[in-house]
């Protein structure tokens, strides 16, 4: 029982420890997100109907859309080009950008 208690909180402090590496930094998303105003806007809100409004959608939500363009689960030819030079953090860092916007 003792080690079953202990498994479980290793496995919680690494999800925990996780998270928070995870988390992006929203400044260097600003710089970084500069090339995603062009569809996206400076504000998040989509300059054409079919773009999607991105401000203050959630962090993990959008890295995972990021990452999906990047590997090509998901389909769509500008956004595989603009997804595939990003890395991890600069995916972190843009979510982090666009989920704070309010």
């Amino acid at each position: 029982m003792k080690k079953q208690i202990l498994a479980l909180l290793a496995a919680t402090a690494l999800t925990v420890s996780a998270n928070a590496v995870a988390a992006g930094d929203a400044a260097k998303g600003k710089a970084k997100a500069a090339a995603c105003a062009a569809c996206h806007g400076n504000d998040g809100i989509g300059k054409m109907p079919t773009y999607p409004n991105l401000k203050g959608q959630k962090e993990a939500y959008l890295t995972k859309q990021m990452k999906a363009f990047k590997d090509g689960t998901r389909k769509d030819p500008t956004m595989n080009a603009m997804a595939k030079p990003l890395s991890d953090a600069d995916m972190a860092n843009i979510s982090a950008y666009f989920s704070g916007m309010k």
